[in-house]
Parts: C-alpha cells; structure tokens; sequence
C-alpha cells in the first residue's frame, strides 16, 4: 500500500446492523468496502487503519435492486461487503472515529 489514503480508498464505513452487532460476540466485523478491492488489500487496509490482526476475510457482492418510489422506477446501488475475523483478545471501537 503506496500511503495512507490508499488505505481510505478500500475501507469505506462500517456496517450498523443488528445482524452485525451480533457478529461482535464472535470476534467480527462488518465493513463496507470499494468494489475493485480483493481480500489481501482489505486485510492490509484493517492492519494499518486499526492496528490490528486480521486473521480471515469474507466478503460479500450486493448486487443493485430495482425499487418503485411514487409510482417511478429507481434502482438501489449496489455495494461490497467485507466480514473481517479478528485475532482472539482484539477489539475495534467503532463508535471512537479513526
């Protein structure tokens, strides 16, 4: 990774769901992240933003949805998500800012 804004590029923001939060009691976390990152480039981006150790990555391709508002057809944007496994006894605050 060339700097540090490289590192902002991939992770984009954390995912507040209910079904994340309960992720937390297994040791993982939910982020939203750029479409064109791969999962070594997602890991490198955690280590160095949180300075901690990651030791899976999943991640997940929501593809865009069709929706109807007020009668007109729109489209829900799609997004790619990274489920990251921490190392046991590591912890990242997501309510502190980075």
């Amino acid at each position: 990774m060339k700097n540090e804004n490289a590192a902002f590029d991939i992770i984009l923001s954390p995912v507040i769901t209910e079904k994340s939060t309960n992720l937390n009691a297994l040791n993982k976390l939910t982020f939203k992240v750029a479409k064109d990152a791969n999962k070594s480039s997602i890991k490198k981006s955690i280590e160095k933003l949180y300075k901690v150790e990651v030791i899976k990555v999943n991640t997940i391709l929501s593809k865009p949805r069709v929706k109807m508002v007020r009668g007109k057809v729109g489209s829900k944007t799609g997004y790619k998500k990274a489920i990251i496994t921490l190392k046991e006894g590591q912890t990242i605050d997501m309510t502190a800012g980075v």
